[in-house]
């Protein structure tokens, strides 16, 4: 028979998201990303961290200061590493992010060709910076819409 408590599409490439996100060394914010062919194949992953070969010690990781005392002008975000990470066309494709992309990624998202986003938290959006994104999604047609949570359990030992 049968197994019917399988989890669904959208749980398995959330789930792949947010285990991405455990990657992340930034002590404030995890963002994990997943970008899924239509044929439900997974293209890409990628996290919010530093360039490669800058080394994660040597870098700031703070959220206030000085600009250059903090992550902000170095860290690439996970939707962006997701898509350089990615030795395939993006045509067509969808990515489940844990966090709504910025007006940055927004811009390698579209280019990229991916059109569907499906996102689990849009803490910012009173924000230019994701305004700016849903503006640009709308201008192009790419579609984005939250992640419905089902509350199930994954229990994943290591």
């Amino acid at each position: 028979m049968k197994r019917t408590d399988y989890i669904s599409w959208d749980e398995y490439f959330m789930g792949i998201a947010l285990l991405s996100a455990q990657r992340s060394k930034d002590s404030n914010t995890q963002v994990g990303a997943c970008i899924v062919s239509t044929e439900n194949k997974i293209l890409s992953v990628g996290y919010n961290g530093m360039p490669t070969g800058c080394n994660d010690d040597d870098m700031p990781w703070g959220r206030d200061g000085a600009r250059l005392e903090t992550k902000y002008p170095f860290v690439c975000h996970a939707e962006l590493n997701a898509i350089l990470n990615s030795g395939f066309s993006l045509k067509g494709s969808r990515l489940y992010v844990t966090l709504f992309p910025c007006n940055e990624c927004a811009k390698a998202i579209i280019q990229s060709g991916i059109t569907q986003i499906i996102y689990l938290s849009d803490k910012y959006a009173d924000s230019d910076e994701t305004k700016a994104s849903k503006m640009m999604f709308d201008m192009t047609g790419i579609k984005y819409y939250p992640y419905s949570p089902t509350k199930r359990s994954v229990l994943i030992e290591l």
